[in-house]
């Protein structure tokens, strides 16, 4: 489709500021009317999400989860494991390494599901995900000041806590989404062994 009348053509922009974390700028835009007008957005260097599956039978499926305060909502959130790409990082490298990292799990088959941009109103921010299976367990490698806890549930009690309004996370309710068409076999996977993943065969 031709997407002309929608774009908007940027004419100036300013660094407002930039952290450890967040990097924030304001552009001076036109929009597709002429209007000059103004955006500001947080540039972000994109993050995984990974669905690991512990057990998998048909339509059903049990997963690893974790738990960890987000202080921006002041709450505990119930999360998919996930993180953000270091600099010249591959995703499924980042994904590999942010299992093991957060839950001590390691898998033997990575599927790619898709791609997720959480927050497209002011950030550019991206979240590739994964779905991981045959698990092992090791230990765990977490950042300094990382705290989380990391537990099992069953598709239904994840689907349930989605519903009730338990998990808003929305990367996890993404995560769900797929989930629950992957086990009824709507959405298929290609899953490779975790070697034939890293060399991109």
């Amino acid at each position: 489709m031709d997407d002309r009348h929608l774009v908007e053509e940027k004419i100036a922009g300013t660094e407002l500021f930039q952290g450890r974390f967040l990097h924030a700028f304001r552009d001076t835009v036109r929009l597709p009317d002429g209007t000059i007008t103004s955006r500001e957005y947080v540039v972000h260097p994109g993050a995984v999400m990974i669905i690991p599956l512990l057990e998998e039978a048909p339509g059903a499926a049990r997963v690893v989860l974790e738990r960890q305060y987000r202080y921006p909502v002041r709450r505990v959130m119930i999360e998919f494991p996930a993180g953000k790409l270091d600099p010249g990082e591959e995703v499924l490298a980042c994904a590999q390494r942010e299992l093991l990292e957060e839950t001590g799990y390691s898998a033997r088959q990575w599927a790619r599901a898709g791609v997720l941009h959480p927050v497209i109103s002011y950030s550019t921010e991206f979240i590739d995900i994964w779905f991981a299976r045959g698990l092992s367990l090791g230990p765990r490698h977490l950042d300094a000041g990382e705290f989380l806890d990391v537990f099992t549930a069953t598709s239904t009690e994840l689907l349930q806590w989605c519903q009730g309004g338990a998990v808003t996370d929305a990367k996890t309710l993404a995560g769900a989404l797929w989930l629950q068409n992957v086990l009824s076999g709507a959405w298929p996977l290609q899953w490779q062994g975790d070697a034939d993943a890293r060399a991109g065969r």
